[in-house]
């Protein structure tokens, strides 16, 4: 059990920092408990409601999802969990792979405004605690961008570990802010400094019609991925190793193995030990 407090989060005062004439959202809303916020946007646009610039935020999710379908579950008011709807009508589809990156640059920064805690970004969507350190790395938060068809807009679910403690986290790897020693807990102001980040890098995208030269530069410095051996395991069976060298103009990793490169578009990614 957690001896850290778990106040409610505070839509009043979210809503009156994000929204209105000068907020980056246009609305915000807090859910006791759903089964998985981007379930619940995504089923909300099906429906024929805009969704753009919507922020859905829950104090508990029963049935979160990471990629490939994969469960996660964290205790009530432990996690920051949201979703948001993103307009990507003015972007190429062939750059909506960055919107998952950005969304993880945003998240790295915020981190390191709020607690001055580094991180790193290992591709396409986890947000690792000791990105230094190969051998010692913990899944802080994890992303998930699903495209709400038919209109162009992408839905991207955010889970991000606050006061989360290792007998409650769901996978050995994952870890905390608060066990990562973080001085700020505070549900209400990681998700107000994670969304002007959010908005922010959303903004940028947005006008350039993909990655922004900021963001390719950004991303590769919290890159934990990115010049690493890696092992790339591909739907389907593939599996592929060698060098990171980079990120593509639709996002996917570009492995160098040796013989030539390969572009990975979707895939589990293991960081490799160095022969010798």
């Amino acid at each position: 059990m957690s001896l850290v407090p778990r106040p409610p989060l505070d839509v009043t005062a979210l809503r009156d920092g994000l929204t209105g004439p000068n907020g980056p959202w246009r609305v915000v809303d807090v859910v006791e408990t759903t089964g998985s916020t981007n379930a619940d946007l995504l089923a909300r646009a099906a429906a024929g409601e805009d969704v753009a610039g919507a922020v859905l935020l829950a104090e508990h999710q029963s049935a979160g999802r990471g990629r490939h379908g994969r469960h996660w579950s964290a205790p009530a008011r432990s996690q920051l969990s949201l979703s948001v709807g993103v307009a990507a009508g003015t972007v190429p589809t062939s750059g909506w792979g960055w919107l998952t990156l950005a969304t993880g640059v945003a998240v790295a920064d915020a981190i390191a405004e709020v607690s001055g805690l580094q991180v790193g970004l290992k591709w396409p969507n986890d947000v690792i605690a000791g990105p230094d350190k190969p051998d010692k790395q913990g899944k802080l938060a994890g992303i998930l961008a699903e495209v709400a068809a038919p209109k162009q807009v992408i839905v991207v679910g955010l889970g991000l570990n606050v006061t989360m403690t290792a007998e409650e986290a769901p996978d050995p790897v994952a870890v905390s802010l608060a066990m990562l020693g973080a001085a700020v807990v505070d549900r209400n102001l990681w998700a107000d400094k994670v969304l002007r980040h959010l908005a922010t890098r959303v903004a940028a995208w947005r006008a350039a019609g993909g990655a922004d030269d900021a963001l390719v530069s950004d991303y590769r410095r919290h890159s934990c991925t990115l010049g690493a051996q890696v092992r790339a395991d591909i739907p389907g069976g593939q599996r592929v190793e060698g060098v990171a060298d980079a990120i593509d103009d639709t996002g996917r990793l570009v492995i160098n193995t040796g013989d030539g490169t390969v572009a990975v578009s979707a895939g589990d990614i293991t960081r490799l030990r160095p022969a010798g």
